[in-house]
């Protein structure tokens, strides 16, 4: 089974910008999608974006789209996730995901897994 380590969150202004980071071991990086999620407390994991293993395809949630960008690096064994035009609502901690062969899984209403980093704090606050 695959770790992941989330990083690069942070306190940002609203308007801002970050840069966030998931580390993948444990499983050959190239046969695996990977996701990016966030929740917050009392609520349910939100699905964000999702990128496929050659990183041709991609899907975003409609909280995401237009604002941020997903990619990876293959010789880096990392996904990132690019947060732009930040609002107070995108606060939450953002959590990736290498449980599915396909990004179109992370998409589902459905989608659930036990396998979790540790996640990276987001606030945008003024």
């Amino acid at each position: 089974q695959a770790q992941m380590v989330e990083s690069g969150g942070g306190v940002v202004q609203p308007g801002g910008s970050l840069t966030l980071s998931c580390a993948v071991s444990g499983r050959t990086f190239s046969v695996v999608a990977i996701g990016w999620f966030r929740q917050v407390p009392g609520k349910e994991r939100e699905f964000v974006a999702s990128i496929s293993r050659s990183g041709d395809t991609k899907y975003y949630g409609g909280l995401a789209k237009d604002r941020f960008a997903i990619s990876r690096d293959s010789a880096e064994n990392t996904v990132y996730l690019q947060l732009n035009s930040l609002k107070p609502e995108d606060t939450a901690v953002y959590y990736c995901n290498a449980d599915r062969l396909t990004a179109e899984d992370y998409t589902s209403a459905d989608f659930y897994s036990d396998y979790w980093g540790q996640g990276t704090h987001v606030t945008v606050s003024s």
